[in-house]
C-alpha cells in the first residue's frame, strides 16, 4: 500500500512511502484522526541518510505484523528533521530531559494534544542490550493508554510545563568582552586533544565553528596557542579517515577519537563550514595542505552535491551496496589490499598500502581499511606518484554502487555553502566557485523566497516544500549573501540580506535580545523552540546575530547593531562554560571586540586591493567594493568614497573612527592583519 507519505517532497517521507505502516505526515488532520479514534500518536523522526533510522525502518516499519499492531493502535506520524527542525527541536529537547540522552530515530508517543509522555530513540525487533523490542514498547504503551490514561495525561502535562520553563531570559548574560573570550579559550585548552587534534574523545565531531573562534582570536590578539590549536586539528582531520583522502569532503564525525573511522555520511552543512575553515586557515598561514582541503572540499560539494537547478542537495548516505550486493555502511569507501592489487598491480599497491594506512587486518569491518594519510608531513611520498595512485583509484571507485543522495535542498545549508565557495572561489581565483555560489543564491531568492516575502525551507526538483523557514535559514542566508556582496561587489546581496534580517527583527526577535528559532506567526508547538547553542551548525540564534553585525556594519543601522549584541548577552554567559558548544557564537563575539571593521574599496572587483581587502584576517571584517559612480547607491560604505587621483583606493573605518584612505595594497594588508 502506498501511504500518505507519497504526496511529500522530502526524500526520508518518500522512503517510507511503501511502508506498511499507514503513516501520516506531521499535520493537524494527523491529530485530529487520533482524537477521533481515542488513539495515541507516535511519531518517529529521522533523516534520509541516518544510519540507524533505516535500520529501525527495515526491521520493524517494514514488517506486516508490527506494521498491523501499528495502524491498529496509534495514528504513526514520520517526521524529516531537516524538514522540520522546529518540530525535531521540541520533541528532542524533552527526550533529552527525560532520558539523558537523545539521537536518531527519535520514538515519541503524544496525546492527540501533542504532548509526549514516553521516548526514546532505537528499538530493536527482539530484546536485547537492555533495550526492550519495539513490540514491547508498542504493547507497553498501549496497556498505560488503555488502562491508565489519567496517568498518561498527568505525566504529559507535567512535561509541557517543565519544557514551558525553561525559555530563556534575552541577554543572559553581558556583552562578551576580553575576560569571557579568554576563559573560553582556557576552557578549550583543557578539552583539547594534544595527541590527536579536536576536543574530547569518542565520538570526535569535527569542530568546524570552534576553529573559527580560534582563527579569529589569534587574529585579534595574536594568540599562538589559539593557532596551534586550530592548525593541528585541521591537520589531523585532513589526513584522518573522515576526510575522504580520494574524493575530497569530509564524513559525518570519527566513531573514535584518532579520526581514523568515520560514520561515512557526508553532509552539506559540515563541507560547507569545513571548506571556510580551511580557506580562512590558508588566509591565516599560507599552508599547502589548508589550500589543497579548502579546494577539494569545495570541487566535491560542486561534483557530488549539487543539483541540476543550482543549488546543493542535503547528503550523501552512510551506506551502499558491496560487491556480494549488500547494503552495508562505507561500502564505496573502504580498500582491502587485495582490492588495491586488482586496481594498481603488486607494486603501486604496496605503495598505496604504506601512504593510506591500508593493513592486512584492516582498521574497519571484515579487513577493509578506510583510507588516511598516515605519514608525518616531511615524510610525505613522491607527489606525482601519489597523485598517480589517487586518480587510478578514484576512477576504480567510481565503478562502485554510489550511496544514495538526498537531494532536497536546505535553505540554511545552502547558504553556508555560498559563503564558503565565495570566499575559496575569491581567495583561489577560482571565478567558476564564485558562479556556483551565485547560481545557489539564484535559486533561494527565485525558489525559496519566491513571491511571498518570507523564506521556506526546502526546495526539491525546483518545488518549494511546505514549510516555513527557522531562525536558522535567515541567519545563514544572510551570512551566505553578505559573503558574495563582499566578493562580487554586486550591492543586490546586500539588499536581499537585510531584507532578511528585517523579517529577524520583526518575527524571531523577543524581549531583551533574547531570539526564537520560530516567527511569531508559525505553527504553534507545546514550545516555542529556542536554543543558542550550537551544534552540527550554527545556531540560528548565533547565525543571526553574525549576520546582523556583519549587515550593521555595511549599512550604519544602529537597529541591526543592538539586535546583534543583544543576542551576543547568551554568549557571555555559556561562552566561558561551554565554549565547544557556542563556537560560532564566539567567533561573532571575536568580531564584535574587533569592531568590525569596514572597508571601502574604491576600484576594480577583482582589483588588487580588493583581493587584499578579501584576505585581511580582522575578524568579520566586511568589504565592500566598485568603482562605477552608482556604487555607492548599492554599498552605503562607498558613498563620497572616490578613488584618490583616479588610482585605486581603500578605506578602513573601525569603532567608528577612519584610517586615512590608502592606494597601497601592502598598507591596507597592515590595517587588516588583526
Amino acid at each position: 500500500m502506498a501511504n500518505r507519505l507519497a504526496q511529500t517532497t522530502s526524500p526520508y517521507l518518500l522512503q517510507h512511502a511503501d511502508n506498511p505502516v499507514d503513516w501520516w505526515p506531521w499535520s493537524p488532520e494527523a491529530f485530529e484522526e487520533a482524537r477521533r479514534r481515542g488513539v495515541p500518536v507516535l511519531l518517529s523522526v529521522g533523516y534520509a541518510s541516518c544510519h540507524w533510522c533505516h535500520v529501525m525502518a527495515h526491521e520493524s516499519f517494514e514488517d506486516p505484523a508490527v506494521a498491523d499492531y501499528l495502524n491498529a493502535h496509534f495514528v504513526p506520524v514520520k517526521v524529516d528533521r531537516e524538514e522540520r527542525p522546529d518540530v525535531d527541536a521540541v520533541y528532542m529537547e524533552a527526550v533529552q530531559a527525560a532520558t539523558g540522552q537523545g539521537g536518531w530515530p527519535m520514538t515519541v508517543f503524544l496525546t492527540d494534544d501533542a504532548e509526549p509522555f514516553y521516548f526514546g530513540t532505537y528499538f530493536p525487533p527482539e530484546p536485547r542490550h537492555g533495550m526492550p523490542s519495539f513490540q514491547q514498547v508498542l504493547e507497553g504503551v498501549v496497556a498505560a493508554w488503555t488502562d491508565r490514561r489519567e496517568e498518561v495525561a498527568e505525566v504529559a502535562g507535567r512535561i509541557v510545563r517543565d519544557l514551558a520553563g525553561r525559555s530563556l531570559a534575552g541577554g543572559e548574560g553581558a556583552l562578551p568582552g576580553e575576560p569571557e573570550l579568554a576563559q573560553a579559550l582556557l576552557r578549550l585548552t583543557r578539552d583539547y586533544d594534544e595527541k590527536h587534534g579536536g576536543f574530547g574523545g569518542a565520538p570526535k565531531f569535527p569542530p568546524s565553528m570552534v576553529i573559527e573562534f580560534l582563527l579569529r582570536h589569534h587574529a585579534r590578539t595574536g594568540s599562538e596557542g589559539a593557532l596551534q590549536m586550530a592548525a593541528d586539528s585541521c591537520a589531523a582531520m585532513a589526513r584522518g579517515g573522515i576526510y575522504d583522502q580520494l574524493g575530497g569532503g569530509f564524513a559525518r564525525y570519527a566513531v573514535d577519537g584518532e579520526w581514523t573511522v568515520p560514520h561515512f555520511e557526508k553532509m552539506l552543512y559540515d563541507n560547507a563550514l569545513l571548506c571556510r575553515v580551511y580557506a580562512h586557515l590558508w588566509r591565516a598561514t599560507g599552508s599547502d595542505l589548508a589550500r589543497r582541503v579548502a579546494l577539494e572540499t569545495a570541487d566535491f560539494m560542486v561534483r557530488e552535491l549539487r543539483t541540476t537547478e543550482g543549488g546543493f542537495a542535503s547528503a550523501l548516505d552512510a551506506d551502499s551496496e558491496d560487491e556480494r550486493g549488500r547494503h552495508v555502511e562505507g561500502a564505496f569507501y573502504v580498500w582491502t589490499p587485495a582490492q588495491l592489487r586488482e586496481v594498481l598491480g603488486e607494486e603501486d599497491a604496496a605503495f598505496a598500502a604504506d601512504h593510506f594506512g591500508v593493513t592486512e587486518e584492516g582498521t574497519f569491518e571484515e579487513g577493509s581499511s578506510v583510507l588516511r594519510l598516515v605519514r608525518t608531513a616531511d615524510e610525505d611520498a613522491d607527489a606525482d606518484r601519489v597523485a598517480d595512485v589517487r586518480a587510478r583509484l578514484l576512477a576504480a571507485r567510481e565503478l562502485r554502487v554510489r550511496p544514495e543522495r538526498d537531494d532536497k535542498i536546505v535553505a540554511a545549508w545552502n547558504g553556508l555553502a555560498i559563503a564558503a565557495l565565495a570566499e575559496t572561489g575569491a581567495y583561489f581565483d577560482r571565478p567558476d566557485l564564485v558562479e556556483r555560489a551565485t547560481e545557489a543564491a539564484d535559486l533561494l531568492v527565485r525558489v525559496h523566497m519566491g513571491d511571498v516575502a518570507r523564506l521556506c525551507r526546502t526546495s526539491k526538483d525546483g518545488r518549494a516544500g511546505e514549510n516555513s523557514g527557522v531562525l536558522e535559514d535567515y541567519g545563514d542566508v544572510a551570512e551566505g549573501f553578505l559573503a558574495l556582496a563582499s566578493v562580487t561587489g554586486e550591492g543586490a546581496w546586500l539588499d536581499f540580506a537585510g531584507f532578511l534580517l528585517d523579517i529577524v527583527l520583526e518575527r524571531f526577535t523577543g524581549e531583551g535580545g533574547q531570539l526564537f528559532d520560530t516567527a511569531d506567526d508559525a505553527e504553534r508547538l507545546i514550545r516555542r523552540p529556542q536554543d543558542p547553542t550550537d551544534s552540527a551548525t550554527p545556531a540560528g540564534w548565533t547565525a543571526a546575530a553574525g549576520a546582523l553585525l556583519s549587515y550593521a556594519a555595511h549599512t550604519g543601522s544602529e537597529a541591526h547593531r543592538t539586535a546583534a549584541e543583544g543576542a551576543l548577552g547568551i554568549v557571555g554567559a555559556l561562552g566561558p562554560k561551554a565554549p565547544r558548544f557556542i563556537g560560532w557564537g564566539l567567533a561573532v563575539a571575536e568580531a564584535l571586540l574587533d569592531g568590525p571593521r569596514e572597508v571601502a574599496v574604491a576600484g576594480p572587483v577583482g582589483g588588487e586591493l580588493h583581493r587584499t581587502a578579501l584576505l585581511g584576517r580582522a575578524p568579520g571584517a566586511v568589504v565592500a567594493a566598485g568603482e562605477t559612480a552608482d556604487a555607492g547607491t548599492e554599498f552605503p560604505l562607498l558613498v563620497d568614497r572616490p578613488m584618490a587621483g583616479g588610482e585605486p583606493t581603500a578605506y578602513v573605518c573601525r569603532h567608528f573612527v577612519c584610517d586615512a584612505p590608502t592606494t597601497d595594497a601592502e598598507e591596507l594588508a597592515g590595517k587588516l592583519g588583526g
